[in-house]
């Protein structure tokens, strides 16, 4: 059965939402890590804040599937309603989830973290909703309709020379066999107005959507950190890239930008 995209839209809302109010009103724990490595940590709320969200999806749409940055431990990495089996899922929706972009962030209580849920149909995004519970901003957008932050049309910046722009981005070390960390960084900053690393992917495109930067390139990310963002640029006038596919299941390099400085853009870290 198919489902509209306001319909889409109300529900990626209402997940992610829901997954970053539990983080927020839990911040207290955020010290609760269940894996800690050199440059990332992953914590029991990253779970928690997931299983939040997949009860809000499956409450509305028990046969849809789930891809969520936690489902890691599972044969495909893909969830579906209690007692539904893959052929369940007719219709070809897929929800697309992060329940904390930027969780080194948020586990020091650094405010640049959010909730991203997408859903799309094939390759087509549909809905997406980024919600930044400390920053009290929700970006939002379907695949027919304007981009939004807090209910509010947002577009992309109008700056032609990237020279004078904000660019986005990672801190690189080895992406890439051969080529020498920071290079990416090197070149980006060498090139434009300010390179900046926010530490988180969804942060980063949605203020690529609002205008406030100009353009974003990682080379080292997943589906589930761009797939929401990705369409609220599109529909913000800009254009969200992915440039390649990683070693890694769901896993890319993916650039962005307001659409003007896209070829330079793509140029300087040398993507085609």
């Amino acid at each position: 059965m198919s489902v509209s995209t306001e319909q889409l839209l109300e529900v990626a809302i209402e997940a992610a939402q829901a997954g970053g109010t539990h983080a927020k009103s839990n911040a207290s724990r955020r010290a609760e890590a269940i894996q800690s490595y050199a440059h990332d940590v992953k914590l029991a709320l990253d779970v928690e804040c997931q299983e939040r969200i997949e009860a809000v999806i499956h409450g509305h749409f028990p046969d849809h599937v789930i891809l969520g940055e936690e489902d890691e431990t599972l044969a495909n990495g893909k969830r579906l309603g209690e007692g539904k089996s893959a052929e369940a899922n007719d219709d070809g929706y897929e929800w697309v989830v992060d329940p904390i972009d930027g969780t080194v962030n948020f586990s020091h209580g650094f405010p640049m973290w959010c909730c991203s849920v997408a859903v799309r149909r094939g390759e087509e995004v549909l809905a997406a909703a980024v919600y930044m519970p400390d920053m009290d901003a929700l970006y939002a957008a379907t695949a027919d309709g304007p981009a939004t932050r807090n209910g509010i049309p947002i577009h992309v910046s109008d700056r032609e020379d990237i020279s004078q722009c904000i660019i986005m981005t990672g801190m690189d070390k080895n992406i890439v066999p051969g080529v020498a960390p920071m290079t990416f960084f090197t070149n980006i900053a060498q090139t434009c107005r300010k390179a900046r690393i926010a530490g988180s992917a969804a942060v980063d495109l949605c203020w690529v959507a609002e205008g406030i930067a100009d353009g974003y390139f990682e080379g080292n990310i997943y589906l589930w950190d761009v797939a929401a963002a990705g369409l609220i640029i599109k529909q913000a006038g800009g254009i969200g890239e992915i440039v390649d596919q990683g070693g890694e299941p769901h896993q890319l390099t993916y650039i962005a930008s307001n659409g003007r400085i896209h070829d330079a853009l793509k140029e300087v870290v040398d993507v085609d």
